[in-house]
């Protein structure tokens, strides 16, 4: 389902933005869609990623806590040859 919808733009980023369209293969409307969901998607990644953060969960921090775990596993079993990588 698609909405009508009227929006003012500045000259310069209109213009901007069907030159976009145009070289991407895409109406205005098409891009502006594109552009506006691209958008609303980075928000929430970002909205997301403090949350996480005041959670106090550091993602970053534990895959590189796995990585050193599968490191000693493999050095346990395979005496660190990278025989499990």
């Amino acid at each position: 389902m698609t909405a009508k919808v009227t929006l003012s733009f500045s000259d310069e980023t209109i213009e901007e933005a069907r030159r976009f369209a145009k070289r991407e293969g895409l109406s205005l409307s098409a891009w502006m869609d594109q552009a506006a969901r691209e958008k609303a998607v980075r928000e929430l990644f970002t909205a997301h990623a403090a949350a996480v953060g005041r959670a106090g969960a550091d993602l970053e921090a534990a895959a590189l806590a796995d990585e050193r775990e599968v490191a000693m596993v493999d050095d346990a079993l395979f005496g660190g040859d990278g025989r499990a990588a």
